[in-house]
Parts: C-alpha cells; structure tokens; sequence
C-alpha cells in the first residue's frame, strides 16, 4: 500500500502539521482533544495567538478556517481555526532542531501563549475594574 503523501515534498502544504487550539487548552480533556499535561497547557487558546508564536519562531505557517472534529462548541468563532506548520524540510530534516518532536513545539506554544502581549495586557486592564468595583462597596447609605 502506497502512501498518500508519497510523491509530495515536507514543503507542500499537504504535509505540514496541523495544530488545534484544543491540543493545548487546559480546560479539555484528553478525550476532547488535549495532547499535553493539563499543568502544561494554557487556557482557552486561539488560532490567532497559536500563529503569533509560530510566527515568532520562524516558521512557515498557514491558518486555516476549519472546525476541530471533537469541539462541542460548533457555532462559537473563537474556537474555530487550525494553524499547519512545516515542521520538516525537504531532505527530512527538522526545521528547527530545538522541537524533535510535536508534542515539544505544542509545549513550546502553550508556553509562550500566556506572554504574548495580547494576554499580559487584558490581564492589567481588569485590576483598575476591580478596585473601582471594590470602592462602590464602600459607600455609606443614607437614610
């Protein structure tokens, strides 16, 4: 039996690895699709910030509009995407020998996940909200 991939190179698109938001989001299971230790994984990640750090560490990427197989949450955008990475050159060898392995480049991307800008910021942005909220609770009632 023939491979179906046989006649194409690792620089086709075909043969670029494919990479979830539910492969690295701590809230799913291993059944719903995680790949990695929960203690590793990163809350509700997107395809847009999976990009930004593959991008980041140079590689090839492409995103794609496709719905994970195992999501429940088919009408919800935000977990739509998948991001294909050309994880191999065309002779075999790795891209970037510092992630032999996918399981290391998904660790590697759940790990960057939580500095990206986009996250340090909403983080910062919610603390002034909550002491204005906390001050409302102050205020004496007249009668």
């Amino acid at each position: 039996m023939v491979s179906y991939y046989a006649d194409k190179k690792y620089s086709d698109r075909e043969r670029w690895i494919c990479i979830y938001p539910a492969y690295i989001n701590s809230k799913k299971s291993y059944a719903e699709g995680r790949r990695i230790k929960k203690e590793q994984c990163v809350e509700n990640p997107t395809c847009h910030e999976i990009r930004d750090v593959l991008d980041a560490a140079s590689f090839q990427i492409g995103v794609e509009n496709k719905l994970y197989s195992r999501e429940q949450n088919k009408d919800n955008v935000i977990f739509r995407g998948r991001v294909r990475v050309q994880f191999k050159n065309d002779d075999g060898s790795l891209v970037n020998p510092k992630f032999p392995t996918r399981k290391d480049l998904l660790v590697y991307v759940a790990e960057t996940i939580p500095k990206l800008k986009s996250r340090t910021q909403s983080k910062s942005s919610d603390q002034p909200q909550n002491v204005q909220s906390s001050k409302k609770g102050n205020k004496k009632k007249r009668r």
